[in-house]
């Protein structure tokens, strides 16, 4: 596996993240294959209470596929800083639902981690940033 290195600025980051929702928001399959690294993984965790909900994926046009039914889903999301990289808050009735982290190298995501499980987000301080 080769090493890779995130950008280090978070607006060169931010803008990747936006230009991944942007192509997922418009359902512009091709544009979210090209943001994302052709060996793009994502990783879901649901926790405990729903084991058979978390995935690893792999690849970008699966990963692109996934964000696509994803996509659809009518959820609110805000700009975060997740782990010192560009992320988001997505808020669903209220009330967070998920985070998301990104790694970005170059103009592509190389990885996306996704958590959704209320039992972990609860003690979260899920500060969101301002646009």
């Amino acid at each position: 596996m080769r090493r890779r290195f995130p950008n280090a600025t978070w607006p060169g980051q931010r803008e990747v993240v936006d230009a991944f929702f942007a192509a997922a928001h418009d359902g512009d399959f091709d544009r979210l294959v090209a943001v994302l690294d052709p060996e793009v993984v994502l990783r879901s965790d649901r926790g405990k209470q729903r084991p058979g909900s978390s995935v690893v994926i792999r690849g970008a046009r699966a990963v692109a596929a996934r964000a696509l039914t994803f996509a659809r889903l009518s959820a609110y999301r805000k700009p975060a800083l997740v782990n010192g990289a560009a992320g988001v808050v997505v808020v669903s009735g209220g009330r967070p639902f998920s985070v998301m982290g990104f790694t970005v190298v170059g103009s592509r995501i190389v990885e996306i981690d996704i958590l959704s499980d209320p039992e972990r987000l609860r003690p979260l301080d899920l500060s969101v940033l301002n646009d």
